[in-house]
């Protein structure tokens, strides 16, 4: 009976030891999750501005503006201008 007693403290011992080994894993999965879930939420402020950001740099206006000052292109002549158009297109 005592080796039975004995049996079942070693079981009860590994056990107890499996149950804090999986709450402590489960702890540690817990504060890494939410430390993702806060880079995502960073990360995805960063693509908003980021559009934001790109959405001003490619405005039509101000790319003609910069092409005009920055550049000195013109737009050029009509009778320099040809429009292609395709054999099967009306």
């Amino acid at each position: 009976m005592s080796r039975l007693n004995i049996f079942l403290a070693v079981v009860l011992v590994l056990c107890a030891l499996g149950v804090i080994q999986a709450q402590h894993r489960s702890r540690t999965y817990f504060v890494e999750l939410e430390r993702l879930k806060k880079e995502a939420r960073a990360l995805d402020e960063q693509w908003g501005q980021l559009q934001l950001e790109q959405g001003t740099w490619a405005n039509p206006a101000r790319v003609d503006m910069i092409a005009r000052k920055q550049l000195g292109l013109v737009a050029p002549p009509q009778d320099r201008v040809h429009v292609e158009t395709l054999a099967g297109n009306p």
